[in-house]
């Protein structure tokens, strides 16, 4: 397995698993579909929105995902570079150490995103 195969398996886990799964969680609750006695309150509050407010908060959802994702791979990559004292291993290889900017693989027209989303790399 190569470096691009370890790194895609990490990619799709964390996609899937993360991006994907928050905004499927906020599009539950923008479409008022959540079953949660929790999220009943919050839910009766969003739908006193209308539809381009909604948009604009997934829209947000997304954005904050996808930068708290940047900035947590950014992190691994300073402490590669420095301390390395916590490491993601794919079949016994460090990611970081197979990418020339983990931070980055999520973005562009071959990312993780685009690659792996169910929404793709924009929303």
């Amino acid at each position: 397995m190569d470096s691009k195969q370890s790194l895609d398996i990490f990619g799709k886990f964390l996609v899937k698993n993360l991006r994907d799964k928050g905004i499927r969680n906020a599009e539950t609750l923008l479409s008022n579909k959540s079953k949660a006695p929790s999220n009943l309150k919050l839910q009766t509050e969003i739908s006193q929105f209308n539809e381009s407010q909604k948009k604009l908060i997934k829209e947000i959802v997304i954005k904050s995902i996808d930068i708290a994702i940047h900035d947590f791979l950014f992190s691994l990559q300073e402490l590669a570079d420095f301390e390395n004292n916590i490491q993601i291993s794919i079949n016994s290889k460090n990611i970081v150490e197979l990418s020339d900017g983990i931070h980055g693989e999520s973005y562009s027209e071959n990312g993780w995103n685009a690659k792996f989303s169910k929404y793709g790399a924009k929303e």
